[in-house]
């Protein structure tokens, strides 16, 4: 893991200077389950979030993702959010230079692999200590084999796609999640694939994760949110966890 602890609390080192993360702290432990509402693309649904007191936002700089949004289009909204939320860029294979450049910025807290990542590429953000999830798509139990072994802050997991990136909107067998944090209590797992309303308490009780990622399910269209699911989702997880 590359979180490390000091007197005053949990830090990040990113690059030339250093960010508290006693959000991302909260955020990632398995205590109890945070929610990520992935794929925003407006101002007015970041601060909503934030009203509900949702714990962590996505942001998808996918170019082929229906919830792309240039950075230059979130940077206003981003940096407004500093320190009300956590605020997680998705991307896919991109050149590694783009997330770090983000992160150095202050405009994200974390990045999200949602590709073809491997070690090899994750490994600077390791040895620079830059926080990040990395998402693994599950089909069976095997899925899972040696994917602790990406150094990831913690690790999501989704419904498998080959070819498609960036989410599916549909689930996997969760069981396999639930068999792998039984045997890596030490990891955070982020559970993502067809959350919606209507299955979110199942999941958060079957599979107990840090984190419930969600996009369709907590929309009106691609990248524009609906707050009554959302809030929807909030109580299905209160229930959950009571």
């Amino acid at each position: 893991m590359s979180k490390f602890s000091t007197a005053t609390g949990f830090y990040f080192n990113l690059g030339h200077f250093m960010v508290d993360c006693g959000m991302l702290n909260d955020f990632l432990s398995p205590a109890s389950c945070a929610l990520k509402i992935c794929g925003v693309t407006t101002t007015a649904d970041a601060e909503a979030l934030i009203a509900c007191g949702v714990d962590a936002l996505g942001v998808n700089f996918y170019p082929k993702s229906k919830r792309y949004i240039t950075p230059a289009d979130a940077t206003e909204w981003l940096k407004s959010s500093a320190g009300r939320i956590v605020r997680v860029g998705v991307f896919v294979n991109a050149d590694p230079s783009l997330p770090k450049q983000l992160l150095e910025d202050g405009l994200l807290d974390m990045v999200q692999f949602h590709g073809d990542e491997d070690l090899a590429y994750c490994q600077p953000f390791i040895d620079a200590k830059l926080p990040f999830i990395k998402a693994i798509g599950v089909n069976a139990a095997d899925s899972l084999n040696d994917i602790a072994s990406y150094g990831a802050n913690a690790l999501l997991l989704d419904a498998p796609a080959p070819g498609v990136y960036g989410g599916t909107g549909h689930t996997f067998d969760w069981n396999h999640a639930r068999t792998f944090m039984q045997s890596h209590a030490e990891i955070p797992v982020m559970l993502a694939g067809g959350i919606t309303p209507a299955n979110a308490q199942e999941a958060v009780a079957t599979v107990r994760p840090a984190c419930i990622d969600i996009a369709s399910g907590a929309e009106i269209s691609p990248g524009i949110k609906d707050m009554d699911k959302v809030k929807a989702i909030q109580a299905a997880m209160l229930a959950a966890q009571a």
